[in-house]
C-alpha cells in the first residue's frame, strides 16, 4: 500500500530523467561506418582506371616515348623484357590474388585461433609453417593477420604468419621454380630464408612487444554481416589493382635498369657480394613487386649472384612501399617505423647466410 508521501516522491522523481535523451541507439555511430565502404568503390575505380590508362599507353606510344632515351636495340630489348617479365608473372599474380581472396572471404579467422598453440612462444612457428599451405599475397596478408588479432590470435603469431603468407606460399614457390628451371637450390633457400625471418620477427615481437604501446589494434576492412561473395569480390579487385600495378612499375623498373644503367655500373656492384646484397634489397623496398611475379624480375638481374637476387626475392614481400604504408595504415606508425627497418636488417642478413650455405 502506498502512502500519498511515496507518490509524490515517486512523481518527482520523474521529470529528472532528459525528455531529449533518444529513446532508441544513436544513429551516429550506424552511419559512421558505412563511410569507408562508400569512399572504397571509388578509390578502387580510380586505381582501376589510371592501372588501364597505364598499360594502353605503354602500349600505343611505348616505342615512341623511349624512342628518343634508348636506341631501336634498346628499345626492342626494354619491350621485350618489359612483356617477357609481364606475361610470365601475371598467371602466378592472378592464381595468388584468386586464393588470396577466397581464404580471406570463406576462411574465419577463428578457424586459425582454434588451430594455433596457446603458448605464444609456440604459436610463432606454428603460424610461420601455415604460410606454406595457406596462401596470400603481401597486400591480403596485413588484413588477414589484423583479423586474426581482433579474433585472439597472439600478435606475434599474427606478424609472422603476417611475414610467412607471401613469401613462403604454394604460388610463390612454384613461380620461383618456373622462374629458376634447373636450380631447386634457389627456391629451397627462398624458402629456408623467409620461414627462418618470419620466426625471428615473431620471437622478437614476444621479447621486446609485449605489452607495448606500439601496436595500434586494427579494425575489420569490411563490415559486420558484408556477404562472402562481396568480400571475395571486393579483396580480389583491391589486390589485383594493387599488384598489377606494381607489377607493370617493376617490370618497367628492370627493363630500364638494363638498358640505361652501363653495364660496367652493374658488374662494379654485382662484384661485391655485401653491396649487391645491400642494393637489390634496397631496390625490393622501392619497386614493391607482388611476390608472385618477383621471382622473374629477380631472375632477370642477371648480372648479380644468386644470394643478391635471393635478398631481392626475401625482401621484397616483407618489407617494401606499399607495405609500408598498409601497415602504417592497420597498425599505426609506432609501429611501422620499428617494424620495417628490423624486418630488413633481419631480411638481409639471413639471406646472406643462407646464400653462404646454400648457393
Amino acid at each position: 500500500m502506498t502512502t500519498p508521501e511515496a507518490t509524490e516522491e515517486r512523481d518527482s522523481a520523474a521529470p529528472t530523467a532528459d525528455p531529449a535523451a533518444p529513446l532508441g541507439p544513436p544513429p551516429e555511430p550506424s552511419a559512421e561506418p558505412a563511410t569507408p565502404e562508400e569512399k572504397e568503390p571509388a578509390a578502387s575505380s580510380i586505381a582501376f582506371t589510371l592501372t588501364l590508362v597505364v598499360l594502353v599507353g605503354l602500349a600505343l606510344f611505348g616505342r615512341k616515348i623511349f624512342a628518343g632515351l634508348f636506341t631501336d636495340d634498346g628499345v626492342r630489348t626494354w619491350a621485350t623484357m618489359f612483356v617477357g617479365v609481364t606475361v610470365q608473372a601475371m598467371p602466378f599474380l592472378v592464381l595468388g590474388v584468386l586464393l588470396s581472396a577466397a581464404l580471406t572471404a570463406f576462411v574465419p579467422a577463428s578457424f586459425f585461433a582454434k588451430a594455433l598453440p596457446k603458448h605464444p612462444a609456440l604459436a610463432v612457428p606454428v603460424a610461420s609453417m601455415s604460410g606454406v599451405v595457406l596462401p596470400g599475397c603481401e597486400c591480403a596478408s596485413v588484413p588477414v593477420s589484423a583479423a586474426l588479432m581482433n579474433r585472439g590470435v597472439t600478435p606475434a603469431a599474427a606478424i609472422a604468419f603476417l611475414l610467412s603468407a607471401p613469401a613462403i606460399n604454394p604460388v610463390v614457390l612454384a613461380s620461383t621454380a618456373v622462374a629458376f628451371p634447373g636450380q631447386p637450390k634457389v627456391v629451397v633457400a627462398r624458402a629456408v630464408t623467409s620461414l627462418a625471418v618470419s620466426m625471428m620477427l615473431g620471437w622478437l615481437w614476444l621479447l621486446t612487444g609485449k605489452g607495448s604501446s606500439w601496436l595500434k589494434m586494427p579494425k575489420n576492412r569490411h563490415a559486420e554481416g558484408t556477404g562472402k561473395l562481396e568480400v571475395f569480390r571486393s579483396s580480389m579487385l583491391h589486390d589485383f589493382l594493387h599488384a598489377g600495378g606494381f607489377l607493370v612499375v617493376g617490370a618497367a623498373a628492370a627493363a630500364t635498369l638494363n638498358v640505361v644503367v652501363p653495364r660496367q655500373w652493374l658488374d662494379h656492384v654485382a662484384s661485391n657480394l655485401l653491396i649487391s646484397v645491400v642494393v637489390l634489397g634496397l631496390l625490393a623496398v622501392l619497386l614493391a613487386i607482388c611476390s608472385e611475379a618477383d621471382a622473374f624480375v629477380a631472375a632477370s638481374l642477371t648480372q648479380f649472384s644468386l644470394t643478391a637476387r635471393l635478398a631481392f626475392m626475401v625482401v621484397g614481400p616483407i618489407v617494401d612501399v606499399k607495405l609500408i604504408a598498409l601497415q602504417t595504415g592497420t597498425f599505426g606508425p609506432k609501429f611501422a617505423v620499428r617494424f620495417a627497418p628490423a624486418t630488413f636488417v633481419v631480411a638481409i642478413l639471413s639471406s646472406l647466410l643462407v646464400g653462404w650455405w646454400l648457393l
